[in-house]
């Protein structure tokens, strides 16, 4: 889930680990709202749902494995973020 910026309180997929600070994420964009970008792990916080893709998948991958998965619902839903 983003925690900051525009995005903050849509569900996103973290699709690859770039380095110790960043990952790439998607939402995709069609469903969530989240573009696929560069993000800094301090403005995500992990959920318990977990689905298993390849590296660098594609948002039409991301979103054949969540219609799969049932877990299109999951990630449509928005929430409301912690205020720290």
């Amino acid at each position: 889930m983003k925690t900051a910026g525009r995005e903050a309180g849509n569900k996103c997929v973290v699709v690859d680990v770039i380095d110790s600070n960043y990952v790439l994420v998607t939402g995709p964009k069609s469903l969530s709202g989240v573009k696929r970008r560069r993000t800094n792990v301090k403005h995500i916080e992990p959920t318990q749902d977990k689905i298993d893709l390849k590296k660098d998948a594609t948002d039409e991958e991301v979103l054949k494995v969540l219609d799969k998965t049932k877990k299109t619902a999951v990630v449509k839903a928005e929430v409301k973020p912690k205020i720290k």
